[in-house]
């Protein structure tokens, strides 16, 4: 019997399955589980809080509070965190700083919530405009799992009793509650009493609530910072996938119509754009605030929609294909620049209108703006050169920081008084019941006008700086200068 012929078969290979898309959420494992330091170092933030911030009142205990939580998340939660982190750090307590500077509250609150964002920049550390969007809301989201995180324990702890950490934040919360409560009473009873806290100010029996509610929620913030520091989010992972890039056709036709329009528009109009007080004067019908105040609203949309073409387009480039790269590099880098002189106009226009009829808080506060879109432009044509924008985004982020900072320092409510007090004295009118609306950054400017326009701008800061005194943990720097000022 002839033996059946056996044909050799190729060993079976397993085709790999293809990659998931990336999780959100990092798989659980020992960084899930909350040390007693982490758990007491955010009570103690919380009862921090609970104990000196007054989100009514600007003054330095955000900035205690901000160093409270970062002591937590940065020295009692590993990893360490690097110098470049540490170096953002500083720069979300610098901003916090200036609620200890500034009285402005405006301006105070602008610079906590741009703090918030970089602090949760550090915490998850995005990379995309997806990223530090979604950052910013991290601590929100991971609310359950953070309540799981402060509930788990180290299995090799032994036979160690432990403290339920639902009766630790109980306790913690009746003893703020009593201690607020009667140290109030006892504060207002006596001032002998009340001069072992500083003279501290009496407070309602109906404010504990609040600052338990402000404690509470400090606290859990601090948890949060920690939680997304030991398990950190992909937060990368939720942006949208490269688009398909389209024929080059498609995108540079539209590219190339827009800057001849701009072109255009520059060319045709430069006269008017920097025609200044002489444009206005030789034009029948023409006033400053059609000039300056209409114009400028309407090229700083230009500048906004423009930001917007600029980022839809660029992902519809084809990157990889030299003539388009190329053709892109050109088309976008001249939108930028017809966008730059945009930006001169719409500034000088606004700067024509403010001189005209005076400073105000939105005045200034859009001329800064401005200035800000021309600098992130400059950024969109530097990366450009090289076609790689990875960067932009941190870039964008560090300038808009730099530059709110920089607006600290200018000290607008300074700016806005010193600048109507000068075209007072030019012989113009004033607006006193606007000014009196300003907060103690104008007193020093203020003070400088004759009767009755003063006690009319200083009527309600008088009334508000000196019928109250600032515990240590509100200090403001502006308001203590302005009651050395009102008092004299």
């Amino acid at each position: 019997m002839t033996a059946p012929l056996v044909v050799p078969q190729k060993p079976m290979t397993t085709v790999p399955a293809p990659k998931k898309p990336g999780r959100l959420w990092r798989r659980p494992d020992r960084a899930s589980i909350a040390t007693r330091s982490m758990l007491v170092g955010s009570i103690a933030v919380g009862l921090l809080a609970a104990s000196i911030l007054d989100i009514g009142v600007v003054g330095a205990a955000y900035l205690i509070v901000g160093i409270g939580v970062l002591a937590v998340v940065g020295i009692l939660t590993p990893p360490r965190l690097t110098p470049v982190q540490w170096a953002a750090c500083v720069g979300a307590l610098a901003l916090l700083g200036v609620a200890a500077v500034r009285g402005a509250g405006w301006l105070a609150f602008m610079c906590i919530v741009a703090a918030w964002v970089v602090f949760t920049g550090v915490l998850v550390g995005g990379r995309t405009w997806t990223g530090i969007v979604a950052g910013t809301v991290m601590p929100w989201r991971a609310a359950f799992r953070v309540l799981r995180f402060a509930r788990r324990r180290n299995p090799r702890a032994g036979n160690t009793p432990r403290i339920p950490t639902l009766r630790l934040v109980a306790v913690s919360a009746v003893s703020i509650t009593l201690l607020l409560i009667f140290g109030s009473l006892f504060v207002s009873a006596d001032p002998e009493f009340a001069k072992i806290f500083g003279g501290a100010p009496s407070v309602r029996v109906d404010e504990p609530i609040g600052r338990l509610v402000i404690g509470a929620l400090v606290a859990f913030v601090t948890l949060s910072a920690v939680y997304l520091r030991r398990r950190t989010p992909r937060v990368d992972a939720l942006a949208p996938k490269p688009s398909v890039p389209l024929p080059l056709w498609e995108w540079a036709v539209p590219l190339a119509v827009l800057n001849i329009l701009f072109l255009g528009f520059v060319a045709v109009q430069l006269k008017t754009l920097f025609g200044g007080d002489e444009h206005v004067q030789v034009t029948d019908g023409l006033t400053y605030a059609n000039y300056a105040r209409q114009g400028f609203w309407q090229l700083m949309a230009v500048t906004v929609l423009t930001l917007v073409v600029i980022a839809v387009a660029v992902r519809r480039v084809d990157r990889g294909d030299r003539r388009s790269r190329n053709l892109a590099q050109g088309l976008l880098g001249a939108l930028c620049a017809f966008s730059l002189v945009i930006v001169a106009s719409a500034v000088h226009r606004m700067w024509l209108y403010e001189n005209q009829y005076g400073f105000t808080r939105l005045r200034v506060s859009v001329f800064a703006a401005e200035l800000l879109l021309g600098v992130v432009f400059i950024l969109l044509i530097a990366a450009g050169v090289r076609m790689s924008g990875k960067w932009l985004p941190i870039g964008v982020l560090t300038t808009a920081v730099v530059g709110l900072l920089a607006f600290a320092v200018f000290n607008p409510d300074a700016y806005i008084a010193e600048k109507n007090v000068q075209r007072f004295e030019d012989g113009k009118s004033i607006d006193t019941l606007y000014l009196s609306t300003l907060s103690a950054d104008a007193v020093p400017a203020l003070d400088r006008l004759p009767e009755p326009q003063r006690t009319q701008t200083l009527h309600f800061l008088q009334q508000e700086l000196l019928g109250s005194e600032d515990s240590w943990w509100e200090f403001n720097s502006s308001r203590e200068r302005a009651r050395e000022i009102l008092a004299g």
